[in-house]
């Protein structure tokens, strides 16, 4: 279970302003970008937007890629999970989709690759 933030943070102080039912949601975003400690907040998102979307939301909020997630303040916490929840169904790096990220063939292979074959 994650602990939501503490209530005097700005990620807090954002919690406070989201319906009941998008908390925990944002708990979670929270936790994830701030277990990363000491982590470029660039580096972070990469694991929590897909693709470039990381890069477009820090650029749009005129944040460098090296900036920390302490530096957040509690409308870019909230510009942050509304990204987060929009982009929440595209596959991205990290989380792996239906069927667990494994080989959809039962010999070990990429899917659509085979072994070659042997004649002896």
């Amino acid at each position: 279970m994650t602990h939501p933030p503490a209530s005097d943070s700005p990620a807090g102080t954002a919690r406070a302003t989201l319906p009941d039912e998008q908390r925990a949601g944002f708990d979670r975003l929270v936790h994830a970008v701030t277990a990363a400690r000491g982590k470029a907040l660039g580096a972070v998102l990469r694991g929590q937007l897909p693709g470039v979307e990381g890069v477009r939301w820090l650029r749009s909020e005129g944040l460098p890629p090296t900036v920390r997630a302490a530096a957040l303040t509690p409308g870019q916490w909230l510009s942050l999970h509304a990204t987060w929840l929009r982009l929440e169904g595209t596959p991205h790096a990290g989380v792996p989709q239906r069927g667990g990220g494994k080989a959809s063939t039962t010999h070990g292979h990429a899917p659509g690759a085979q072994a070659a074959p042997r004649w002896f």
